[in-house]
């Protein structure tokens, strides 16, 4: 079986993440996992005495570890890493989406390896944000697909998107030298051709060091409007189809995500 993994909030008043030893590098020590986390490794997946298990902040931090006592929830530091951030991002401007296809979309997205996501209101949404009770779902979400894929960094959950925040965005991202590639239908730029914006921003970050982000924007099941495209378009965007076929709000997204991800050697 594959090593579980399991997110542990680090400043959690019943795990915390024992800076100290991390800071100092010292292995072997105990760690007590909260109880949710127990119940999980215990009891869903019937961990036991000897089992191994990795423990992450889900900011980069992955902890190799050997359950020694399941009652207690203790287990024994063996190793751990900080893993580094990616040089280039990879960002999903996901539209909402009705009957849970844009969940759908940050689930998969997540376990591709997606590193920021944007829920965005567009104009042919016909689901709607609320605050508090959304962004709670997209949250566990995230979380849960971060466990599944044994990803040491759980996305980046930004502020959900309007139409004007959308173009500011896509401004400020130009300015940057990152890239904004918009799926459209209707688009005359190939995906060969976006491909190709994607390798000269990868070149320039390896040249240069610095970091930048390419965003994928996904519209709703009515995709985006012509209004929309040509607005994001104005602000500097790619607006590109991504094949022949028409894909689902829930597929469109991992499916330019892969691509991309083989484009910049993730897959390596």
């Amino acid at each position: 079986m594959t090593i579980p993994l399991f997110l542990v909030d680090s400043g959690h008043d019943d795990a915390p993440m024992a800076s100290e030893q991390i800071a100092s590098g010292r292995t072997g020590w105990i760690m007590t996992l909260p109880e949710g986390v127990r119940r999980h490794a215990f009891g869903s997946m019937r961990l036991t005495v000897g089992d191994e298990l990795q423990i992450s902040d889900g900011h980069g931090l992955r902890i190799n570890a050997t359950v020694v006592d399941e009652r207690s929830g203790d287990v024994c530091v063996e190793s751990f890493v900080k893993e580094e951030p990616p040089l280039v991002r990879l960002a999903l401007i996901q539209a909402l989406a009705k009957n849970g296809h844009d969940e759908q979309a940050i689930d998969a997205a997540t376990q591709i390896g997606v590193d920021d996501v944007y829920p965005w209101q567009s104009e042919r949404a016909i689901a709607r944000w609320k605050d508090g009770r959304t962004d709670r779902r997209w949250r566990a979400t995230l979380a849960a697909a971060t466990e599944q894929s044994r990803r040491a960094t759980t996305p980046e959950l930004h502020g959900c998107l309007s139409d004007k925040q959308l173009v500011a965005l896509c401004r400020r991202a130009c300015v940057r030298g990152d890239l904004v590639v918009v799926l459209h239908q209707d688009a005359t730029l190939s995906w060969e051709e976006a491909e190709g914006r994607v390798r000269g921003v990868l070149e320039r970050s390896l040249g240069d060091g610095e970091p930048r982000t390419i965003h994928v924007v996904v519209g709703p099941e009515g995709g985006i409007s012509d209004v929309e495209a040509a607005s994001l378009r104005d602000a500097g965007a790619e607006v590109c189809v991504l094949g022949r076929n028409i894909l689902r709000a829930s597929t469109a997204g991992p499916v330019a995500l892969s691509l991309l991800s083989r484009e910049l050697g993730r897959f390596n």
